[in-house]
């Protein structure tokens, strides 16, 4: 079986990351995770707290939308207390431990499409490990 299919191996894979760095780049979805872009009526307060969590732990947070508006998503963003470090741009570590990359480099990704609830609960783990 493929290393990445085995139970636990991404959880395995992000703690490693994490106790390496003391540290993670998260990118995070913008529409659907954190904000109701469907009009659903979603709060998607759980992701936000997350990304809360995450930033007060050292992670640096990337808002990755493919909303051509940023202004609105800065200030949805500041206006719910959702920190971010940057919108749409890589980590300026990445580049300099990795060199120039052609994508957004992170270590995981919340995101609506994406196994949002598997990561989201790996995530609170590692949170709840790490404390």
């Amino acid at each position: 079986m493929d290393k990445y299919l085995e139970p636990n191996s991404s959880y395995n894979r992000l703690l490693e990351e994490y106790k390496k760095y003391n540290s993670l780049t998260v990118a995070v979805d913008f529409d659907d995770t954190l904000f109701d872009f469907h009009g659903n009526g979603g709060t998607y307060e759980n992701v936000k707290q997350l990304v809360r969590d995450l930033h007060k732990n050292n992670c640096y947070i990337i808002i990755w939308t493919g909303n051509e508006n940023i202004e609105f998503v800065s200030n949805y963003l500041k206006n719910n207390n959702v920190p971010y470090n940057s919108i749409n741009e890589d980590n300026p570590l990445t580049e300099k431990l990795m060199g120039k990359k052609r994508k957004l480099y992170s270590n995981v990704l919340l995101d609506d499409r994406a196994g949002l609830s598997q990561v989201y609960n790996e995530l609170k783990q590692l949170l709840n490990e790490i404390s």
